[in-house]
């Protein structure tokens, strides 16, 4: 055990010492080797210093270690690569962390059948990375895909910028293994799609975020790798001509990836963060950014070409420009993801993630933008999403106050309530958005996830306090 200090209650010097032996002496870090190293995640929520840090090195090791806490009832804040948005994986006082950073190998491919298994923390990035080396394509894709993990991934069911034709991560995952807080380890790494043999349990633990059960290890399913892409940038005249545009594109281009919409005011705050020229001659309401993936790179530039000529003669499109490298096509899709750059400039803000059905969408940001902007006049708000998914995301800030923040947070869900959207489409529930789940899911539904939660954690030591309402 790592710099262990004299432990005032026995209780908790029992049930380090007993995780010491399970988990080996580098295995349990305490005192200075916790306060060394970053406990909390990226959504700037408190976050307290956590009694230890657990770092089993095996699927076997988790299931140990939270069998032990099970007898304890020690709680456990359950962390992957710190990248969440809702503060789900802050520690809170009296809880220990338990870290899946050190289950990062890949442990089978099938090259011919394009599935693998890897362990909970492996990174998105390392990940990538191996599946193009075995000539395949794991098509889940976030900005933070150097640090957050597989686990974690599908803990939250990421989603990113290929929704539209990949799906989420979810549509990935064929089997996972799964750590209960009993201590049993739950296999069920399946290496096939059709799989009707009883109850689909691994449904059970994609985007409930830890409170169920931790896990260990997936069985995933690549796709063929593309070896061309093609991305455009575009202006767009009003929201009918994006929805008519998408349509068209999906019609059209079979191999359509990824439809981003941005409207003008974060397009331009974008523009003067990224301190860029802009790259059309005049200023439009909206912007799309469209990606395909193919196999055959001049077929794809062909098609993406006369595709944008016709949408252009029909009055759908204003102005476009096409990528004529992977140079240029990273820099348009550095407009899209300057996010990251305007939430540094507009702290404190808030940043939305919410699901509205497409023909509410236009109507939706209309009327967010009349009422914050008289509501809320001394902030700015953002819209920009994923416009086949119907996500859509919604910056505001800087504030002043936590009071001013709570207010806008009521504003919005209750605005997403109103078209039967959903408050939380791909960055979770954690702690930022508990105490607004009732906008998006009714008593029964909030009472059956109780019931599960009682059911598979009798003891509420996995993440307890999140997700799910006091």
């Amino acid at each position: 055990m790592s710099d262990r200090p004299e432990m005032q209650d026995p209780q908790l010097s029992s049930l380090l010492a007993a995780l010491g032996r399970e988990l080996g002496e580098s295995g349990v870090l305490t005192g200075t080797a916790v306060t060394e190293r970053q406990t909390a995640d990226w959504s700037g929520t408190a976050a307290a210093q956590p009694l230890a840090i657990l770092l089993p090195r095996t699927p076997a090791e988790v299931a140990a270690a939270l069998r032990l806490c099970s007898e304890y009832r020690q709680p456990l804040s359950i962390q992957g690569g710190l990248t969440g948005l809702t503060g789900g994986a802050n520690p809170h006082e009296g809880e220990l962390v338990l870290s899946l950073s050190r289950l990062n190998r890949i442990e089978e491919m099938d090259p011919l059948g394009g599935t693998l298994v890897a362990q909970a923390g492996v990174t998105l990035e390392a990940l990538q990375a191996f599946a193009t080396e075995q000539g395949w394509f794991f098509p889940v894709d976030l900005g933070a895909r150097g640090s957050c993990q597989i686990g974690g991934n599908a803990a939250t069911n990421a989603g990113g910028n290929r929704v539209l034709r990949y799906g989420m991560m979810r549509q990935s995952i064929l089997g996972l293994e799964v750590a209960l807080p009993d201590g049993t380890l739950l296999t069920m790494l399946d290496r096939v799609i059709k799989n009707n043999a009883g109850y689909d349990l691994k449904q059970y633990f994609i985007g409930t975020e830890g409170s169920l059960g931790v896990i260990t290890r997936l069985a995933l399913k690549l796709e063929p790798q593309p070896s061309a892409s093609c991305t455009v940038l575009c202006a767009l005249p009003d929201f009918r001509a994006a929805a008519e545009l998408l349509r068209e594109a999906r019609r059209q281009l079979p191999d359509l990836s990824a439809f981003e919409l941005m409207w003008d005011d974060y397009f331009e705050a974008c523009l003067l963060a990224l301190k860029r020229q802009p790259p059309f001659r005049n200023a439009y309401p909206l912007y799309a950014l469209v990606e395909t993936l193919g196999g055959d790179e001049q077929a794809g530039q062909r098609a993406i070409e006369d595709f944008f000529e016709q949408m252009m003669t029909q009055g759908l499109v204003c102005d476009a420009v096409i990528a004529n490298s992977l140079e240029q096509a990273g820099q348009l899709w550095d407009l899209r993801d300057g996010v990251s750059e305007l939430l540094a400039q507009m702290k404190p803000c808030i940043a939305f993630d919410v699901s509205v059905a497409m023909p509410h969408m236009d109507d939706f940001v209309a009327y967010l933008r009349r009422g914050l902007a008289s509501d809320f006049p001394d902030q700015r708000h953002l819209f920009f999403g994923h416009l086949g998914d119907g996500n859509l995301h919604l910056v505001c800030g800087p504030f002043p106050d936590e009071a001013r923040i709570e207010a806008i947070e009521h504003y919005v869900y209750q605005a997403v309530s109103d078209v039967g959207g959903s408050i939380s489409a791909e960055h979770g529930i954690g702690m930022m958005k508990k105490a607004f789940l009732h906008y998006s899911r009714d008593p029964a539904e909030i009472a059956v996830m109780r019931r599960l939660k009682q059911t598979f954690d009798p003891h509420g030591i996995l993440n307890p306090g999140r997700l799910i309402p006091d």
